[in-house]
């Protein structure tokens, strides 16, 4: 299944979200330090419910030894700044979808280091700024899926 990404995430809700829909898509979870919050976070517990123990969860200290950890792997990196759309990608059952921090998004040093076809981002209307990062992992994470033909699931 997918492996999801997220870079120095801010808010504990969010990421107690997404580890939510990591356990019911059999999705792997990697955090980047530094995080905004501590992992025994009590909000973070209310949103990830009791699903983090059924999590795959892998902590990063640092992008570089993140980024080795899936040498060889397809990335993508989802940003307002991509110039694909994310329904225009060919998933694969391996790939990594690698997301930023809430209130600034992904560096520009890590979005050079992609290919720009592997930079997308999520349509919306021209005068919004983003998306909520939980919803945008859902939006995209279920796209790829369903390319995938939900694949183990019910």
């Amino acid at each position: 299944m997918f492996d999801i990404v997220l870079y120095e995430p801010e808010i504990a809700p969010n990421t107690g979200n997404v580890m939510r829909l990591a356990a019911n898509t059999g999705s792997r979870l990697h955090l980047v330090r530094p995080l905004g919050f501590t992992l025994n976070d009590r909000t973070l517990a209310r949103a990830g419910l009791d699903y983090r123990s059924s999590v795959d969860l892998k902590l990063h200290d640092d992008w570089p030894g993140c980024r080795a950890h899936f040498a060889g792997r397809r990335m993508f990196a989802i940003t307002t700044r991509g110039g694909t759309r994310h329904d225009q990608v060919r998933y694969a059952a391996d790939d990594v979808l690698v997301f930023g921090p809430e209130t600034r998004g992904l560096p520009d040093a890590l979005l050079e280091s992609l290919p720009a076809e592997q930079r997308l981002r999520l349509p919306m209307r021209g005068d919004s700024r983003s998306l909520n990062l939980s919803n945008a992992v859902a939006v995209t994470l279920y796209e790829a899926w369903r390319q995938l033909g939900f694949d183990g699931g019910a």
